[in-house]
């Protein structure tokens, strides 16, 4: 979040404020906890816009009692431009397209493109690799163990919801901390592998290019999983694998996501959009393996592109100024916040993991290069396929419509498959959707059985076409799938929606 200003008095009177570029800075976070042990949420745009003309009332000058200390007495000019905002119908706006500095945690490890490591520091990493797939597979830190926490046999991971990055940010954290337990390697930290580049050729040597399973993931699971024993990791070829990358359109879709001042746009909940979107299409088009959720992190190409999904996450928190829990809090415009709170009632714990969803939203962890956003590109957006009607909205003719593919059934679907849409029966778009091959074993799945997919296109792919669907199971070769009847997938509908935005 912005750094509220700490002479409101230097304030100008803003004529058409937003709440994302300037209401939320107004209130700074001992006013947030203040207020929200009356009950009074003042972290949020709902609340915000709940309580505003109390809020209004009670730090107008000159009879203002709130905030109660003098330097966080609101001038006339911010109480102007706060009474604006109220007057305008609440706008909610985008973030601001130049990011401010914030506080948080100092970095305590910096994690590099594996492009860029040196020799030395290349020949450490191998050497921690080795070091931890050569432990005993009973060990808690051996590679098998470890590998075994996100699919077979323990099946922890969390997708498709609120703490999809949550999960995977502490599970990355103890698989670096169990290379830098190796002899010799306490300053080891995980590369990423930007995906928007060719896989590197380091990741394709021992011991990253492979992983030969020493024992059967499935023989412990409960129940039991056959087909994985004997198993050595697999992957698509390099050309194999940036087809894929284009034909389910991830790195449009990692832009897509970077640019949404809102959570619920960068991660949609329930839904497969943007962000997760495009970490499902990575995993999709990497190799058999990788598309397999049971399996996907024994390949060792699994912690370099997870590691890129954490680096684009950490770069939308500072792009949206959200790399404080209050600051992240200010993007959950009409979010479900419980999975941030704590408490037996909320589901905001990361089994098997100690920490919190909420602890993991500050991060000590830095990057080498963050992906930021900034006015010259387009800056930050807010699109919606609806908005409230005391707002006022425009249309562009360069807005995309949102084509949904609305009600598949998941569960009924055996393994990841890809949903591709059809107009006049040529393929124009397609998505992959990441899941074990036996989704009703798994409790996030059954959670979010019936999902819905979504489609950013242009109009002029769409005008006087007709729209089809198909669903489709990968095989494990460069080209061959299977088609899923529709009628087994609950018989999904296509809905398509013009975007808007606030005018």
């Amino acid at each position: 979040m912005t750094t509220p200003q700490t002479n409101p008095a230097d304030d100008p009177v803003i004529a058409s404020p937003t709440y994302l570029a300037d209401i939320r800075n107004y209130f700074r976070p001992d006013d947030v906890t203040h207020m929200a042990a009356k009950g009074i949420d003042l972290g949020t745009y709902d609340g915000v816009k709940k309580h505003a003309l109390a809020i209004l009332t009670h730090t107008a000058p000159p009879n203002a009692d709130m905030p109660p200390d003098a330097a966080g007495q609101w001038s006339a000019n911010r109480s102007q431009t706060f009474k604006n905002w109220i007057v305008n119908g609440f706008p909610l706006g985008t973030a601001p397209t130049t990011v401010s500095p914030v506080s948080g945690p100092a970095p305590t490890r910096l994690r590099k493109d594996i492009t860029t490591l040196t020799p030395d520091e290349f020949t450490l990493l191998t050497a921690a690799f080795n070091g931890v797939m050569a432990r005993d597979i009973t060990a808690p830190d051996s590679y098998f163990a470890l590998a075994g926490q996100h699919g077979l046999p323990e099946s922890w991971c969390l997708h498709h919801e609120n703490r999809f990055n949550p999960w995977h940010r502490p599970y990355l954290i103890h698989f670096e901390d169990a290379l830098r337990s190796v002899p010799g390697c306490a300053d080891v930290t995980l590369p990423y592998w930007d995906i928007s580049t060719p896989l590197p050729d380091r990741l394709q040597h021992p011991p990253f290019d492979q992983y030969v399973l020493p024992a059967d993931p499935g023989a412990t699971a409960d129940p039991p999983v056959s087909g994985y024993f004997p198993y050595t990791t697999q992957r698509y070829s390099l050309a194999g694998i940036a087809k894929r990358l284009k034909k389910y359109s991830v790195l449009a879709d990692i832009t897509t996501s970077l640019a949404q001042s809102l959570w619920g746009a960068y991660l949609t909940n329930g839904y497969q959009d943007f962000s997760i979107q495009a970490h499902d299409g990575g995993h999709g088009s990497i190799g058999p393996t990788m598309g397999d959720q049971n399996v996907s992190a024994f390949d060792p190409v699994f912690w370099f592109f997870h590691c890129n999904i954490d680096r684009l996450w950490l770069s939308w928190q500072t792009n949206a100024n959200a790399t404080t829990l209050a600051g992240f809090r200010t993007t959950l415009a009409g979010q479900d916040d419980s999975w941030l709170k704590d408490g037996p009632v909320h589901p905001n714990s990361l089994p098997p993991f100690t920490e919190t969803a909420e602890q993991t939203i500050a991060t000590d962890i830095s990057y080498d290069r963050l992906e930021l956003i900034s006015h010259a590109e387009g800056g930050m957006e807010n699109l919606s396929g609806s908005i409230d009607a005391a707002r006022t909205f425009s249309f562009r003719s360069s807005d995309p419509v949102s084509v949904r593919v609305k009600g598949i059934d998941r569960l009924n679907i055996p393994g990841s498959f890809s949903v591709t849409l059809l107009a006049d029966g040529e393929p124009v778009a397609a998505r992959f959707f990441f899941q074990p091959k036996e989704p009703r074993r798994c409790e996030t799945c059954v959670k979010n059985g019936i999902i819905n997919l979504d489609f950013r296109m242009s109009r002029e792919e769409l005008v006087d076409k007709a729209l089809s669907v198909q669903i489709d199971v990968p095989g494990h070769s460069d080209e061959i799938g299977t088609v899923f009847p529709l009628s087994q997938a609950g018989n999904p509908t296509i809905n398509a929606r013009l975007l808007v935005g606030e005018a």
